[in-house]
C-alpha cells in the first residue's frame, strides 16, 4: 500500500487535517489535476530517462482536458458511488475559467475527473487513484505503460 503522501506532508508542516466535505469542488479538482499530473509525470520518467522535450509532449497528450474527459467517460462503471458523487460535483461546478483547447463539456467531465483524483489524494486513496488511471490508461488504449 502506498503512503499516504498528503498526510506526510501534513506532518512535517504542522499543518491539521481538514474535513474534505467543506472543500469546494474546485478546490478538490485544483490539487487534483497536480496529483493526476504527477502520476502521469512519474510513469513517463520512471520508464527512462528521454529528452525533456518528449517527456512534456507525452504528458501533455494524457494530461489534458479531452484526455481526462474520455478517461472518466471510461472509468465511469469503475467508480465508487462516493467517487461518482465527487466527480459530479466537479462536473457540475462553476470554474471561473474557460477551456482554452476542449469543448466546454470535456472541460467539466475534466474538472469532475479532477476532483476524483483530489478526492482520493486528500483522504489517503493514492492506491485507488493509481488504480484507477491505470485502468483508464489500458482502457483508453494510450501508449505510455
Amino acid at each position: 500500500m502506498a503512503a499516504d503522501l498528503n498526510a506526510y506532508l501534513n506532518d512535517k508542516f504542522g499543518i491539521e487535517t481538514q474535513d474534505i466535505r467543506t472543500y469546494s469542488p474546485l478546490t478538490l479538482a485544483y490539487i487534483g489535476d497536480a496529483f493526476f499530473d504527477m502520476i502521469i509525470r512519474s510513469i513517463l520518467v520512471n520508464k527512462g530517462n528521454t529528452a525533456v522535450n518528449n517527456l512534456h509532449k507525452r504528458a501533455s497528450s494524457v494530461v489534458k482536458a479531452p484526455t481526462q474527459a474520455a478517461m472518466v467517460k471510461a472509468l465511469m462503471e469503475d467508480l465508487t458511488e462516493e467517487e461518482q458523487d465527487y466527480y459530479r460535483r466537479g462536473r457540475n461546478s462553476k470554474p471561473h475559467t474557460k477551456a482554452k483547447n476542449a469543448t466546454t463539456m470535456d472541460y467539466l467531465d475534466a474538472t469532475g475527473f479532477e476532483a476524483v483524483m483530489g478526492f482520493l489524494y486528500l483522504t489517503g486513496g493514492i492506491d485507488r487513484a493509481c488504480e484507477l488511471v491505470n485502468l483508464g490508461i489500458n482502457k483508453l488504449e494510450l501508449d505510455i505503460l
